[in-house]
């Protein structure tokens, strides 16, 4: 489901959020202290993001050394590619600087693929002295023992959300044979760039998953990746919630699913990824989407390959301690999934989607909404029972009013979902 809405003090204010009929449940004050500290001590960096696509930094004559990718998609066979040679030009990503290129999604238009491409470059600031004080502040909040073996998974997890976010750098990316100069990253260190990528450069006839590689600079031995899902205009879609839908969070218990998130090994839900590989065997794409933030992508990239899920394109949220997002952390998940769910169906207007989530939050509410919305492309709608309601509950009759009863379920076991899809 992702992040629920709570109350949380900023400054000598208090905010609370709530879903419509449903009290806010509020942070622990032993947490909810400590939360303006981190705010403060949390710092973007770099002067303010050029405008337009990014001048690409000019190496030395010697050719750049890359590494093997941090992140390895699926191999495909491509049997004519069109290749343009190096520019000799590279990213203006500092030694110091970390990038990661989140997966992305493209769909065919004439001679092209249009690809949105996400990137994040930051600095870790591992050697923090504030930093670290205010993690130990928040284990203490937690109540947390330093020499418990949570701990190490607490201050990694941690540290991601007060990194210095790196404005004004500009990725240059190959994906297939060419390459492609991303937007430069603004203040929060993120940019989002529209590439057409020639259907030539990545090979004719070629769907699934291309790599996005990131061409660094010159005697840079490291090496930053992401992956697009090339999609056909035709197919099956899977669209799946995360948080209690694939990886137990208990995000109605808001000490629980803190302590889910930042101090234990993330757990998958007995028996969704062997459905979902069933599915992927049987030719279905992937989308995963969650209101969890981007902050926690490395723990989760590093999940789904852990439990085998399917790879496909991933969809967080945008949160930063010093703006309007961190309110955005605990928004409505109906303002914040329908429009992102719905703006993939309209990518891909022939597609038919399976949509894949829990009882936890909103997911009944958001993809009812969805299907009145896009009848004729949601094909099935799958909710796993966390709240012990069963299909005559009164929210259900609500939320899937005007769905047919054939489209839609409620499942405790993932060993019931369907073999295949419709």
């Amino acid at each position: 489901m992702g992040w629920p809405r709570g109350q949380v003090r900023i400054g000598g204010s208090a905010a609370a959020l709530e879903a419509p009929g449903r009290p806010a449940i509020p942070y622990p004050r032993s947490v909810r202290r400590y939360l303006l500290p981190l705010a403060l001590l949390a710092c973007d960096r770099g002067a303010p993001a050029p405008a337009g696509r990014p001048a690409p930094v000019m190496p030395a004559e010697s050719p750049p050394v890359v590494a093997d990718p941090v992140i390895t998609p699926t191999p495909i066979a491509v049997p004519t590619v069109l290749v343009t040679p190096p520019s000799g030009r590279t990213s203006n990503l500092k030694t110091d600087e970390e990038a990661r290129v989140f997966p992305a999604v493209g769909r065919r238009d004439g001679e092209f693929w249009a690809v949105r491409v996400h990137a994040w470059v930051y600095e870790p600031e591992e050697d923090s002295s504030g930093r670290a004080a205010a993690i130990e502040a928040l284990r203490k909040a937690l109540e947390l023992p330093s020499d418990a073996p949570e701990a190490a998974i607490f201050r990694t997890r941690a540290r991601s959300f007060l990194v210095d976010n790196e404005s004004g750098k500009s990725l240059l990316v190959r994906i297939g044979g060419q390459e492609h100069a991303l937007a430069s990253t603004l203040l929060d260190g993120h940019s989002h760039t529209d590439l057409r990528v020639p259907v030539a450069s990545v090979g004719a006839g070629t769907t699934g998953l291309v790599a996005i590689d990131v061409i660094p600079r010159e005697n840079d031995l490291r090496s930053f990746a992401g992956v697009a899902l090339l999609l056909a205009d035709t197919g099956t879609s899977v669209i799946s919630d995360i948080d209690d839908t694939v990886k137990i969070s208990e995000v109605r218990d808001k000490k629980k699913l803190l302590a889910r998130t930042f101090l234990q090994e993330f757990e998958p839900v007995a028996g969704i990824a062997d459905a979902y590989r069933r599915w992927a065997a049987a030719g279905a794409a992937f989308h995963y989407v969650s209101a969890s933030p981007w902050q926690l992508y490395d723990p989760i990239d590093g999940f789904f390959k852990r439990e085998q899920f399917p790879q496909g394109s991933l969809h967080l949220k945008q949160f930063r301690w010093k703006d309007s997002s961190f309110l955005a952390l605990f928004q409505d998940p109906v303002s914040y999934k329908q429009p992102l769910i719905g703006g993939l169906l309209k990518q891909f207007p022939q597609r038919r989607f399976v949509l894949v989530g829990d009882s936890g939050e909103q997911d009944p509410e958001v993809y009812g909404a969805v299907y009145r919305e896009f009848r004729a492309q949601v094909v099935a709608i799958h909710i796993r029972d966390v709240t012990q309601e069963d299909r005559e509950a009164p929210r259900y009759k609500a939320a899937f009013a005007d769905v047919p009863a054939d489209r839609w379920t409620i499942f405790t076991d993932a060993a019931t979902l369907p073999a295949s899809l419709p």
